[in-house]
C-alpha cells in the first residue's frame, strides 16, 4: 500500500475474532485503516516476569525463576488533518478507530461477543506487526472549522499482542501441516508460487490475504511471505 507521497503507508487491517474457540482469527473487516501520515515514532514493548526468591537471614538472594514472558505492545499515534479541504475525514477516521473496541455483529450472534483482531502494517517491518486487540483509543481534537467539523486530531493507540500460535504455524497448532516462509527472488508472482506451492495459481488470494498484500504485481525480492499450510486453502467446488 502506497501513500499520495510514492511512500508506503502504514494501516492497520480488522479481522473477524474466532468464534469457534480455536484462536485463530476469521477474514478482513471491511478495507484497511490507511493513515494519513506515518506515524513518527513507535514503541514496541515487551516483559518478562520473574519471580525473585529472598530468604531471610542470607546474605545474597537466591536465583530468579522465570514464570513467563508477556504479550508485546505497541503504542502509536496517528495525526489526521483535513484543514486542505474541510472534509469530514477526520470524524470518520476516528469512528472507524473506535470500532476496534466494539464486538463485531456476528460475535455477538455467535454468543461469543469479542471486538476485532487487528494487525500494523508498514511496509517490510515485520517486528510490529502481529495480531493483537486495541486496548486503548484517545482521540484529541485540535481544530475545528466554524460549523463544528473536526479538522485536525491526533489519536493515541495501544495494540496488545494477542499471544498463542498463529494458525498453521505448526502441526499442533490446529493445521495437518505446517506453514512456511519463502523469501521471494526476481522472478517470482504470486501467481507463480501458488503453482509451484499447492499446484494450482488460481489460489494466489491466500497468500496474499496472510501478508497483507495489496497489490500483487509488486513482489519485491527480499520480502519473506508466509505460505499457509494446505489445509488452509478454500474448498474447491
Amino acid at each position: 500500500m502506497t501513500a499520495a507521497s510514492g511512500k508506503v503507508a502504514a494501516f492497520l487491517r480488522r479481522y473477524q475474532p474466532p468464534t469457534d474457540g480455536r484462536g485463530r482469527p476469521g477474514g478482513a473487516l471491511g478495507g484497511p485503516i490507511t493513515f494519513m501520515f506515518n506515524p513518527n515514532q513507535l514503541t514496541l514493548t515487551k516483559s518478562a516476569s520473574w519471580i525473585t526468591h529472598i530468604v531471610r537471614g542470607a546474605e545474597e538472594v537466591g536465583i530468579p525463576e522465570f514464570t513467563g514472558s508477556g504479550p508485546r505492545t505497541l503504542s502509536l499515534e496517528v495525526f489526521l488533518d483535513v484543514t486542505d479541504t474541510h472534509a469530514r475525514t477526520v470524524q470518520q477516521r476516528v469512528d472507524e478507530l473506535l470500532t476496534c473496541l466494539v464486538p463485531t455483529a456476528p460475535s455477538i450472534r455467535a454468543k461469543a461477543p469479542s471486538p476485532p483482531w487487528v494487525k500494523f502494517a508498514w511496509g517490510q517491518f515485520q517486528t510490529v506487526s502481529f495480531y493483537a486487540y486495541v486496548s486503548s483509543v484517545n482521540a484529541s481534537y485540535t481544530l475545528f472549522g466554524a460549523s463544528g467539523t473536526p479538522l485536525r486530531a491526533t489519536c493515541s493507540l495501544t495494540l496488545t499482542e494477542i499471544s498463542g500460535n498463529v494458525p498453521g504455524q505448526n502441526p499442533t497448532s490446529g493445521s495437518r501441516s505446517a506453514r512456511r516462509v519463502h523469501r521471494a527472488v526476481d522472478g517470482d508472482s504470486l501467481a507463480l508460487l501458488a503453482h509451484r506451492e499447492y499446484g494450482d495459481p488460481t489460489v494466489w488470494r491466500v497468500i496474499a490475504e496472510a501478508n497483507d498484500i495489496d497489490d500483487p504485481m509488486r513482489l519485491r525480492a527480499g520480502t519473506e511471505l508466509l505460505l499457509p499450510a494446505t489445509d488452509e486453502l478454500p474448498a474447491r467446488g
